[in-house]
């Protein structure tokens, strides 16, 4: 299963690839500093989104980004990779 995580901390970017590698789940991380990261998501199986560390129009473009093409969007005020955690075992 392949997941895509958008906003969160550069700094966790890392731990954030651990935990879920440790779950079974490959992902992809885009903090928000990136242009257009709805062109890089590709196939994510889901979409994992932390409003608090992006930009509302990047939440706008992700949300309609999973929509269109009927991907499960989950989303979480806080950042840390224990909400990571809990949002992978909900998978």
């Amino acid at each position: 299963m392949c997941a895509a995580l958008i906003g969160g901390m550069d700094r966790l970017k890392r731990n954030y690839i651990t935990s879920a590698k440790e779950q079974g789940i490959k992902l992809k991380v885009f903090t928000g500093k990136e242009n257009n990261v709805t062109a890089m998501l590709g196939k994510a199986d889901h979409v994992i989104i932390f409003t608090n560390q992006i930009s509302h129009s990047a939440k706008i473009g992700a949300v309609k980004y999973a929509k269109a093409n009927n991907i499960p969007l989950h989303m979480f005020h806080s950042c840390g990779v224990s909400t990571l955690k809990t949002c992978l075992k909900k998978l």
